[in-house]
């Protein structure tokens, strides 16, 4: 992600990697993958998109990644539940 923004020549990359690492330490490899991908295609709203996400920013797309995986997770899980026939009143 870090080669597809640019960034200021001010910038600590060890610090912002350690931020970024610590950031996202919990989150499920798919989950980041998903979110990481989302900002270098510009399809996140949130931000500036010439710039490299902070960390908070790549954490409120985690959640919601992650939101979302499990939403379809349970619609998954329930429609595999319910009986495939329906009978109805004769």
């Amino acid at each position: 992600m870090f080669s597809c923004f640019p960034q200021s020549a001010l910038t600590d990359v060890d610090m912002q990697m350690r931020g970024y690492l610590s950031a996202v330490q919990e989150a499920e490899l798919v989950d980041l993958q998903s979110a990481i991908q989302r900002f270098m295609r510009g399809e996140v709203k949130t931000g500036n998109a010439q710039f490299c996400p902070s960390s908070a920013q790549l954490c409120i797309e985690l959640r919601e990644r992650r939101a979302i995986r499990e939403l379809l997770a349970r619609r998954a899980a329930g429609m595999l539940a319910q009986p495939t026939g329906r009978r109805g009143a004769a």
